[in-house]
């Protein structure tokens, strides 16, 4: 790994000899009609591990999700995210071990690069001299500098129900307790839909109407997650995204119009493609499951769905320090 043009701006060296894990989960985000403000965390974790090395090595061990298609190189999106957050720190790395071990899918609206770069961002901290270290908010900002919005990697920091909002380039994000008996279920197809081409179906602006509506959802959505699970089939209705990227995932938009037919809250995952149905309680999971599963073999008999009834992560990015 070259590090000469790091050193010539004057940054410090970490300290060869340490090692850090972190634990972050996946999030689905928007929720229905939160888009880009509301994200949840899932009880679905990657683990990034990170040692100091006395050398100019880079070696990156990958196993799991993308195994098969990620760079195991500078060019990955966790080794970009601690450059980057080491320079914001006023520190550059020698020689790197990391282990990535991925269990989040890419690709499917479970913010994946969100929990990359949260988890790379969470262990360069973590590797600064304690003086040198920040919390939690400042790692929000600059993920979402990043990412470009804060909607999954707030829910990835904090855990639970993030709420987030943007005032001019400042990030902001606070977490609310969800119901007990709320229970996410995600039906994740084997397709892969990017975020940017999901993005781009969308219209440059709504209608009053629409936007009118769609508030008044989303403070029901809210309401439900955290006192009125009962509420949850009308609070996820959606007026802004989802009916413009139904044709990039048209399964899935087949599955999310059944599900709610027969009373379930289902929506787009994010940017999708994966479903996700907020249950009331373990009950309606188990059936949901069952429901999407029935539906699925007889409709896209032809697609691969991976169907998990999960919790919600109330913890969010979790980091181990371990020195030698």
């Amino acid at each position: 790994m070259d590090t000469t043009s790091q050193a010539a701006v004057g940054l410090q060296l970490i300290e060869p000899g340490q090692r850090v894990t972190v634990r972050v989960p996946a999030t689905t985000a928007n929720l229905g009609p939160g888009y880009d403000s509301l994200g949840l965390a899932l009880a679905l974790h990657d683990t990034l591990t990170v040692e100091s090395l006395d050398t100019d090595e880079l070696v990156f061990e990958l196993s799991g999700e993308g195994a098969d298609t990620l760079p195991r190189d500078a060019s990955h999106l966790v080794i970009r995210a601690m450059d980057a957050a080491f320079e914001r720190l006023g520190y550059r790395h020698g020689g790197l071990k990391v282990t990535a071990r991925n269990v989040n899918p890419h690709g499917r609206g479970l913010g994946s690069s969100a929990s990359a770069v949260v988890a790379a961002v969470s262990a360069a901290n973590a590797m600064v001299p304690a003086e040198s270290r920040r919390g939690k908010d400042w790692i929000l900002q600059l993920t979402s500098e990043m990412e470009g919005h804060p909607d999954n990697v707030a829910p990835a920091i904090f855990g639970g129900l993030a709420l987030s909002w943007q005032d001019s380039e400042q990030y902001s994000s606070t977490s609310a307790t969800v119901a007990g008996s709320v229970i996410p279920v995600v039906a994740v197809p084997d397709f892969e839909l990017s975020t940017e081409a999901a993005r781009a179906l969308l219209p440059a602006s709504v209608g009053h109407h629409a936007a009118a509506m769609n508030s008044g959802r989303a403070a029901l959505l809210i309401h439900a997650l955290t006192q009125k699970p009962e509420f949850l089939v009308p609070g996820t209705e959606d007026y802004l995204h989802q009916s413009y990227r139904a044709e990039a995932m048209r399964p899935s938009a087949a599955l999310i119009g059944a599900l709610r037919k027969a009373g379930y809250a289902a929506v787009v995952s994010g940017a999708g493609p994966t479903v996700l149905v907020l249950a009331n309680g373990e009950a309606q999971g188990t059936d949901a499951v069952a429901f999407i599963e029935a539906f699925t073999a007889e409709n896209t008999p032809d697609i691969g769905w991976r169907v998990l009834k999960l919790a919600v992560d109330v913890e969010g990015a979790k980091v181990d320090v371990h020195r030698r």
